[in-house]
């Protein structure tokens, strides 16, 4: 009888452990890794309840804690406290779109962030980005990952707007290059008008903003005001640190004075360590936004997007990592 009784608690045992393996199978994770043999990256991927980030300020899609090429780190936590619905609590080449139709919908009424999904309007008061606003349809995510690439995909169907929107985060075949190909299809029947920047949250070799970090712009930077010039110097069309930030920021709203850019084409270099990458699309700037902090440097272009019903809109942004003359 005691024999009966250990072989059935047994096969139950085998059977639970079954179960969960089976279970485990069909949980998505939460991150995931891609190589070329040149570049290594770690990406979080989209989940409502489980995932890393779930504010509403930024797609969902790409975000990357960490990339590391020759012996370099790009990628990284920069801000001091992590909450999943915090605004900015989140890293890498990550992008944001302009809200749709907030403008023009109620309190109570609902609008979109693409690449989030729909979200309630709670008052009159204008948007702002760093605030939570309650989703109420996060649409589907659908997420593939290959050896050197995740393909994520964001579909929405609303009264208002629909579409939807693919993003491939693909390291290039034998090259030191990350590239993020957009496209968004609009598959509703108004059409989609907004911009997007990227945020570029870049924080190479995790060294604290200063001295020896320059960024190169595709414009001249004359005649734009300089309110922490113990900080930055403006030459020409650089930017170039002169020290430590010390816990302040350096920012400004648009350096392009409105004109915008047909060539989008950046490169950031650290000298202290060697650390560098250019950045170029095959769109133009709308306008050129800059944030730094003490552990991050972001300089932020926009890209403006129209797409009618029925049609659709693509976009590449691409990063070369490579490495920079250290100056002592």
């Amino acid at each position: 009888m005691q024999l009966f009784i250990k072989h059935k608690v047994y096969i139950i045992t085998c059977l639970l452990i079954g179960i969960f393996f089976c279970i485990s199978s069909f949980i998505e994770p939460n991150e995931v890794e891609i190589n070329n043999g040149l570049i290594s990256a770690r990406l979080y991927l989209p989940n409502f309840t489980t995932g890393y980030y779930r504010a509403v300020r930024f797609d969902w899609a790409g975000i990357i804690p960490n990339l590391t090429y020759n012996g370099h780190s790009y990628y990284g936590q920069w801000f001091r406290n992590y909450n999943p619905l915090k605004d900015d609590a989140i890293m890498g080449p990550v992008e944001s779109f302009a809200p749709l139709g907030y403008d023009k919908a109620k309190k109570g009424g609902s609008f979109i962030k693409i690449g989030v999904g729909v979200l309630t309007k709670p008052d009159d008061s204008v948007y702002k980005f760093s605030r939570l606003y309650k989703i109420i349809n996060p649409g589907k995510w659908d997420v593939r990952v290959k050896k050197d690439q995740v393909i994520f995909t964001h579909t929405l169907k609303d009264s208002s707007y629909s579409y939807s929107y693919k993003k491939i985060v693909r390291l290039v075949k034998n090259k030191p290059i990350l590239e993020l190909i957009h496209t968004l299809k609009n598959t509703g029947s108004k059409a989609i008008e907004t911009s997007v920047f990227d945020h570029n949250f870049l924080v190479m070799d995790n060294q604290p903003t200063g001295a020896g970090f320059d960024i190169t712009f595709p414009f001249d930077l004359s005649g734009i005001v300089n309110r922490k010039p113990d900080y930055v110097n403006l030459q020409g069309n650089q930017l170039i640190y002169l020290k430590k930030l010390d816990n302040k920021f350096v920012s400004f709203i648009d350096l392009t004075n409105g004109k915008g850019c047909d060539s989008y084409d950046l490169k950031i270099e650290n000298h202290n360590t060697g650390a560098a990458v250019k950045i170029t699309a095959d769109k133009p700037i709308e306008k050129m936004v800059y944030w730094s902090a003490d552990k991050t440097i972001c300089p932020e272009p926009y890209i403006k997007i129209k797409v009618a019903p029925g049609q659709q809109f693509s976009w590449t942004i691409k990063y070369e990592y490579y490495t920079c003359n250290i100056v002592k």
